[in-house]
């Protein structure tokens, strides 16, 4: 009996039986992380949940690849009209950013 590891609905991919995107397991894998660590990551998988999500991938890379394509642009757009709809809390977020970035160069300037 073949064992469904990826199944599709809600407009993405999950682990079957799991609330795990196979987006969060491919990632891990092209960042080159071992299956065995993939599981560290994410303890409501079994090791062999992750290596079937690896080879659904790899077995449907054009169609997984074009969907993590596809994903990217909508956070990148949605992440754009968020900037346009509240430009003071980003100018303030990024403000925050340099203040850290610039405490951080402090401290490792000074000698201890």
């Amino acid at each position: 009996m073949m064992q469904q590891y990826v199944e599709q609905h809600d407009g993405g991919y999950w682990i079957t039986g799991s609330r795990v995107s196979l987006d969060s397991v491919v990632y891990a894998f092209l960042e080159g992380l071992s299956p065995e660590s993939i599981v560290d990551s994410f303890e409501a998988l079994t090791l062999e949940q992750v290596y079937g999500a690896i080879a659904y991938y790899l077995g449907h890379r054009a169609d997984i690849d074009a969907y993590l394509k596809q994903s990217e642009a909508e956070f990148d757009e949605f992440c754009r009209r968020a900037r346009e709809a509240h430009p003071l809390l980003y100018q303030k977020l990024e403000d925050a950013r340099r203040r850290r970035r610039g405490e951080a160069a402090h401290e490792s300037a000074v000698p201890s």
